[in-house]
This record gives structure tokens, sequence and C-alpha cells, in this order.
């Protein structure tokens, strides 16, 4: 490396780590950590309306409600 490179190198460097931020230690309990990865996991699979994108939709996939609205079209 050419010396102005190995210049620019190390203040790209020295920069880096002025903005670096130092994560905090997890000072929660094994029993904590349980508690909170239950209550973040989804209550069941693809088919819970909760997790749907609407309220009482149903999974969206394979372009199932857009079929129905083009067939709606066709028939006028």
């Amino acid at each position: 490396m050419d010396k102005r490179l190995e210049k620019r190198h190390k203040r790209q460097v020295a920069r880096a780590k002025l903005h670096a931020k130092m994560s905090e230690p997890d000072v929660r309990t094994p029993e904590e950590i349980r508690a909170a990865r239950e209550a973040s996991r989804p209550k069941t699979g693809l088919m819970h309306f909760s997790n749907a994108g609407g309220a009482g939709k149903g999974p969206v996939g394979a372009g199932h409600t857009v079929a129905r609205v083009h067939a709606a079209k066709t028939d006028t």
C-alpha cells in the first residue's frame, strides 16, 4: 500500500473507532430472558389471525384476492 492510501486508511479507522457504539451487557437473569423470548414468539403459525396482515382476512398468498377481483371484472 502506498503512503497516501495507508494514511487515508489510518484516518478512516480512527474515525470509525470514534463513532462505534459499544453494546451494553445484558444484565437480565436467565428466567427474564426466557420470558422475553416467549413473549416475542408468535402465538402459533401463519394461520393465526392476529399475525395476518388484516384482521380476519387469513394469510395472504398466491394472489387469492387478486384473482377474485379480476374474475368479478371480467363477468361484466
